[in-house]
């Protein structure tokens, strides 16, 4: 029998410190058990012996040997003591074990590829950031304490995971007043933002080889997505009115197609009238589902909106996906996607699937922000705010980088493209700018195969005046000599 390692192990114990002196012990056993500094099989020391070297209560060592024998970290032996549980025996000759094989699925090795943005302090010209004004986060505060302060233990549970239906309600109302969305409330499902909303669409409506087309340029995330559902990626070009559906006429078929037509993503052209009829008429005819990315539409003006494909849709074949995150604040992650009847059901399982449920929480509050007529006229403050913002921009350009970038007002949104002389690389002027902190979006890196002139996509909400100020002036400095 291995004997007691009273005198081979001993440890500090700190009065001092705010942790008790038990789980200080017994983090160094399990510590010393672990890398080895106590011999497998070997016999603790009894814990009167150990109690009067440390110090310590004989209760508290006792408690502490029961904690670790409970862990599985220690054995005991009724009317022998505590004993280290002995490690498996070594292979014959010293040899080494031959490392297991380490099976991944073909989208974990797809995924170990992608590299997640990392996003910290907002830096100009990073795009999709709020504004969070004095005004909104006063009447989010005291909302936000009014609904935990009538929060009762009903409230706390698990919820709905199409979403509270109160939530839902408001937003049917809002869409349909203000996009010209015709829907119910069972025919939303809340997500996670714009990105789930399309991640949960591919599951339940694409197959791997199934033809998705895109448009091009487009949002990169949503090539992603569909790239990851394995699809096959057909790349649509962009003309003036947008999505160029009669460039693909004589092809098979797609499975979906995903558009941005309220303000192109990134070009910022609306799609008009006629070429949503076309494009709703042409889906109907194909079979083919359309998911339409209602993107930056609230921060056009109103009286210049048109309706949205799913407002015009008579055979349901379009799928409308919008967010909170973009309107609010980013962390919020609430969005929502309007499906047609028979995609509700699979959708619903799908986000359960996922995550079950938006938090709770954050839905009542913006249910009471929505009802109390908050988000009306934070919208309409973020409107003018943004108009101001991108004008403040394009005259900070004009004045600073005349000749080198050229800008032009568009329909207010929260950001625009600047145009590069011809013969620069926007990918080239994208990394020296980096590397002076000022954030720009190479329009190359939206690109999938249809070129086009160099261009940064510079966003202009959530940052001020006089951060803009300082990053035109760096960006002047820059430009002063064309990056290679």
């Amino acid at each position: 029998m291995p004997a007691a390692v009273t005198s081979l192990w001993t440890t500090h114990l700190d009065r001092a410190s705010a942790v008790p002196v038990a789980r200080q012990l017994a983090v160094a056993l399990r510590r010393a058990i672990a890398e080895g500094g106590i011999d497998a099989g070997a016999r603790l020391p009894s814990t009167r012996v150990l109690s009067t070297e440390l110090g310590l209560a004989r209760s508290t060592v006792v408690g502490v040997f029961e904690q670790l024998a409970a862990e599985g970290f220690v054995l005991s032996r009724p009317g022998s003591g505590y004993y280290v549980p002995a490690r498996p025996a070594p292979l014959r000759n010293g040899e080494a074990p031959s490392p297991a094989p380490r099976p991944v699925s073909r989208e974990a090795r797809r995924l170990a590829g992608f590299v997640p943005p990392h996003r910290g302090d907002p830096r100009p010209f990073e795009s999709g950031n709020a504004e969070i004004d004095g005004r909104f986060m006063t009447d989010w505060k005291r909302l936000a304490a009014r609904v935990l302060s009538h929060r009762t233990r009903s409230h706390w549970g698990y919820g709905d995971p199409q979403g509270d239906h109160d939530l839902r309600t408001a937003i049917a109302s809002y869409l349909g007043a203000a996009r010209g969305v015709r829907c119910r409330p069972e025919q939303i499902v809340l997500t996670g933002g714009t990105q789930q909303g399309l991640s949960l669409a591919c599951r339940v409506l694409v197959d791997p080889g199934d033809t998705a087309w895109v448009e091009d340029p487009c949002y990169r995330s949503a090539y992603e997505i569909l790239a990851m559902a394995q699809a096959r990626i057909v790349p649509v070009p962009i003309d003036d009115d947008g999505l160029a559906i009669g460039r693909c006429r004589e092809q098979a078929p797609p499975r979906l197609v995903y558009t941005t037509p309220a303000r192109q993503y990134p070009l910022g052209m609306a799609m008009p009238f006629a070429r949503r009829v076309e494009l709703l008429e042409w889906a109907e005819r194909a079979g083919a589902w359309i998911i339409e990315d209602d993107y930056e539409s609230e921060f056009q003006h109103p009286a210049r909106m048109l309706p949205s494909l799913q407002g015009l849709d008579r055979a349901g074949r379009v799928v409308y996906l919008g967010t909170f995150s973009k309107l609010l604040f980013p962390s919020l992650r609430l969005g929502y996607a309007v499906l047609p009847e028979d995609l509700v059901g699979p959708v619903t399982a799908a986000r359960y699937l996922t995550d079950r449920q938006s938090t709770g929480l954050m839905q009542t509050i913006l249910t009471d922000f929505m009802l109390g007529g908050h988000f009306a006229r934070h919208l309409k403050r973020m409107r003018a705010l943004y108009a101001e913002r991108q004008q403040f921009l394009i005259a900070a350009i004009r004045r600073r980088l005349g000749g080198l970038l050229e800008a032009h007002p568009t329909e207010s949104g929260m950001y625009l493209i600047a145009w590069l002389p011809a013969d620069w690389s926007d990918a080239a002027a994208a990394r020296a700018l980096g590397e002076a902190g000022v954030v720009a979006v190479p329009l190359s890196s939206l690109v999938i195969e249809t070129p086009r002139p160099p261009g940064l996509m510079l966003g202009y909400t959530g940052h001020s005046e006089a951060a803009m100020t300082r990053a035109t002036d760096r960006m002047a400095e820059i430009f002063s000599r064309k990056p290679v």
